[in-house]
């Protein structure tokens, strides 16, 4: 089945996995929130690298390593998650990146831009504070 508006599977897990450590209590490793989300610890670890690089979390080796968050849940909106694996979430007109539609007038009629606009703001009003108490969202 097709879909029109996707989050890449990257930028889901960078989120999904920044919820699951604001959730512990301490460190919880790769390969238990890989478990956990049903997904490949090998994806997920190139997603944690990139979140550690822009310093999201931080983390730490050995036995009992794993990540922590390294700045309060609050301070992190969902767009500055997404836009640490994506880039800039930009606003535009037309699907294929045209300044003038090669038809004459557009056949989505600015309904693209809306759409990026309506995400945009969800992810930039919602901090990481707000999922963290949601249990109906992965938990240990």
């Amino acid at each position: 089945m097709s879909k029109v508006v996707t989050l890449s599977e990257g930028a889901s897990l960078a989120i999904h996995a920044m919820i699951i450590i604001g959730r512990s209590s301490g460190t919880i490793n790769a390969q238990l929130m890989a478990q956990q989300m049903q997904s490949s610890r090998n994806h997920l670890a190139k997603v944690m690298q990139r979140l550690v690089k822009e310093g999201f979390v931080k983390s730490t080796r050995g036995p009992s390593g794993g990540f922590v968050l390294n700045k309060p849940a609050n301070e992190i909106s969902l767009l500055d998650i997404y836009e640490s694996i994506e880039g800039p979430l930009e606003l535009s007109e037309c699907p294929l990146g045209k300044k003038i539609c090669p038809i004459g007038s557009c056949l989505m009629e600015g309904i693209i831009h809306q759409a990026t606009f309506l995400i945009k703001d969800y992810f930039m009003q919602r901090k990481l504070s707000d999922f963290i108490g949601h249990s109906n969202i992965l938990s240990e």
